[in-house]
């Protein structure tokens, strides 16, 4: 069964490459995982269709109000680590999302 993903950010080129990297390395895995970035005004068109949020480490600020859009759902989030996010890991982001929704 297919994952999908919301990375949240602020719309920029940064997360998308994230994105597409996570993407890739879960294809490597033979994980069925989709990754989409979006802006964070974009979270509730997407909940009925994710299994977990990422938020990019300068939107920490907005933890607490993904956490309150999510009380009422089983949906988990994270925040990405800026190591992660600066270097377009998708190793590293896809462990997030592994470990999160134990998917191996």
């Amino acid at each position: 069964m297919k994952k999908t993903i919301l990375l949240i950010c602020s719309g920029g080129a940064s997360s998308g490459f994230l994105a597409q990297n996570i993407r890739k390395a879960a294809k490597k895995r033979g994980l069925e995982v989709e990754v989409i970035a979006r802006g964070e005004s974009e979270l509730v068109d997407y909940m009925d269709r994710i299994s977990m949020v990422l938020i990019a480490p300068h939107l920490s600020y907005i933890q607490d109000d993904i956490a309150d859009q999510l009380s009422s759902t089983n949906i988990p989030y994270q925040i990405i680590d800026q190591m992660t996010y600066g270097t377009l890991d998708g190793n590293k982001g896809l462990d997030v999302i592994v470990k999160e929704l134990e998917l191996e």
